[in-house]
């Protein structure tokens, strides 16, 4: 049973067992010729029961799909002969991705050597019999678990406290992983950038203005080290997102302003859904439009000035990305603003100031906290925007400033290096780490330049 409906059945198996656990306890409390006083309501021994039936099964499943996937890698690699024995991880990695693929029926039996072919086979029927006892365990203990919490239930149990305590520890749980969730994965992109920065040097890392990770097959190749500079990438990251600020900033905020100070209510209620259509529009429509129509147009309009452009550009990804952008600044600004109390309004007006001057003076500063928030959400899409780059902007890692010219950002690049089977042990895959580690910490310190500029221009007002 695959685990999509193994959880659909224990989540019936738990209906039924609030269910039942609920009729229990309304016949503990009216017993044959009298009326029993219950310690809670019906409802928390029925949950009581629910839970001893759900969070068990739920554990054992949990616990079953982490694991079992390592237990049958392991099992497949030590039934395959001797000389086929993986040394490393990296070469483990690629061997399992090709047997993968060949029981996945991705590559054919024929293509591979024989122990291979054997080898996928037995990952079939590992996998199989993995669901099979998966099934069989999960639901024997929603079963068990789901009867000891139904005998149990009598009128001086305390179902309420036991179900409001297990609730608290399921909240703080989630808390828990959450924190934790993230806690893993700055540790495991900083361990991952350690192990990179132990191949290439520092300096060269961070300095160097050359980006080609495709290492050489050979040590006798030209360039069999490849090349590690990551401020290429940096310049296109920060050129790309400059120019979708310059087109979204503005339009988005003097769209907000018009569409909450000045327009009146059938002119919003008709432009503001319109707008804000634009950020349901998928990246890759974007990023057709661009290739197909606003990269050609930059192109021909610059020859036409007698200025070189390349067939792909930073301004047309720019561009476009920055059209994509406008909702978020929009939207977010708007709200905001018209969160400004209308108190303030009426009063700034009353004291003879213009509504241009009231909107300049008064509610501006009022909600400039939220805006410069828009503005940092808006700065975040376009910095991790990839699929508009690839279409508009290349692949070519360019250190430049024109944005007439190619270029790519560090997230193209991290999904480039990520891309199709790799080798965890090599500098070129373990790059995207450190690109992504720099990233986080670009970002990071964004975002606490923003905190600041909030906190100083941050007004109260009652």
């Amino acid at each position: 049973m695959q685990p999509a409906n193994l959880m659909l059945l224990v989540i019936a198996f738990v209906v039924v067992a609030y269910g039942l656990g609920y009729a229990r306890s309304r016949s503990l409390a009216m017993p044959m010729g009298g009326i029993r006083h219950l310690k809670s309501l019906p409802f928390y021994y029925g949950a009581r029961a629910a839970l001893w039936c759900g969070i068990p099964a739920l554990i054992v499943l949990a616990l079953w799909a982490a694991f079992q996937g390592k237990v049958i890698q392991l099992l497949v690699i030590g039934s395959l002969p001797p000389d086929l024995v993986p040394e490393g991880a990296g070469q483990a990695s690629l061997l399992l991705s090709k047997i993968s693929n060949v029981a996945s029926g991705a590559l054919p039996p024929g293509f591979v050597e024989a122990p291979i072919a054997e080898a996928a086979e037995r990952l079939q029927a590992l996998r199989a019999q993995s669901r099979l006892y998966m099934s069989v365990l999960v639901v024997a203990v929603t079963v068990l678990a789901g009867f000891l919490g139904w005998i149990r239930i009598s009128p001086k149990l305390n179902a309420r406290s036991q179900v409001e305590t297990t609730l608290k520890w399921i909240f703080f749980a989630c808390a828990a992983l959450a924190i934790l969730t993230t806690v893993g994965i700055v540790f495991s992109v900083a361990f991952e950038t350690f192990r990179f920065f132990q191949k290439i040097s520092f300096f060269e890392f961070f300095f160097g203005t050359q980006w080609s990770p495709q290492t050489a097959l050979r040590a006798d190749q030209v360039a069999a080290e490849g090349a590690f500079g990551m401020v290429p990438l940096f310049t296109g990251t920060l050129l790309i997102s400059a120019i979708a600020m310059v087109v979204a900033v503005p339009v988005g905020l003097l769209s907000a302003i018009y569409l909450s100070e000045y327009a009146n209510k059938r002119v919003r209620g008709i432009f503001k859904p319109l707008l804000e259509m634009l950020a349901g529009i998928p990246t890759v429509v974007y990023g057709f439009f661009a290739a197909l129509t606003v990269a050609p147009f930059i192109s021909d309009f610059a020859a036409s000035l007698g200025i070189n452009a390349s067939s792909q550009s930073a301004l047309a990804a720019g561009g476009v990305m920055g059209i994509m952008i406008i909702p978020f600044v929009s939207s977010l600004s708007d709200d905001v603003i018209n969160a400004v109390p209308q108190t303030l309004r009426d009063g700034s007006l009353a004291l003879g100031a213009t509504q241009s001057e009231t909107m300049k003076k008064v509610i501006f500063p009022a909600a400039l906290p939220g805006i410069m928030g828009g503005i940092l959400l808006a700065v975040s899409r376009a910095i991790g925007e990839t699929m508009i780059v690839v279409m508009a902007a290349g692949l070519a890692a360019n250190l430049t400033a024109n944005p007439l010219e190619s270029v790519t950002t560090v997230t193209v690049q991290i999904v480039t290096l990520l891309t199709g089977d790799q080798e965890f042990d090599s500098a070129k895959t373990l790059a995207a780490f450190a690109l992504g580690a720099m990233l986080f910490l670009a970002t990071l310190l964004l975002n606490v330049i923003a905190l600041k500029i909030v906190r100083k221009y941050r007004e109260q007002y009652d």
